[in-house]
């Protein structure tokens, strides 16, 4: 499973590695990394058909998590990629503008990695 991990904070890139050290090892997993939506879309234009998860932090400088999640529900359709969106705020306001726009769940900071673990087996 190709996993494509946005986040504007660099550090995120090291915690996933090390929380998923035993999947990406056994290659059950493999993860991407873009720290903003704008690059994340970049990727996305020269891997479209390999990520199949997308997992968006929110609050972002530039594009949003939210304004990224709009141009992937747009843009890529064949086939869909799941979209969780992650944000340190767990307001109502955020998961119903993220769920009206298509997100496929809804995480809150900090990521709870046995829990993501679960998810990421469900997708």
């Amino acid at each position: 499973m190709k996993i494509l991990v946005v986040d504007d904070e660099r550090d995120i890139q090291t915690l996933f590695e090390q929380r998923f050290r035993k999947e990406i090892k056994e290659k059950s997993m493999e993860f991407a990394f873009a720290f903003s939506g704008e690059e994340a879309l970049t990727y996305l234009n020269l891997h479209e058909h390999e990520t199949v998860l997308i997992l968006s932090d929110i609050n972002m400088p530039g594009m949003s998590g939210l304004e990224l999640l709009r141009q992937i529900k747009e843009k890529y359709l064949k086939p869909p990629p799941v979209v969780m969106i992650i944000t340190a705020y767990g307001d109502a306001e955020s998961f119903d503008k993220a769920k009206q726009l298509g997100a496929d769940d809804f995480l809150t900071k900090p990521v709870d990695f046995t829990y993501l673990k679960e998810k990421f087996k469900q997708s």
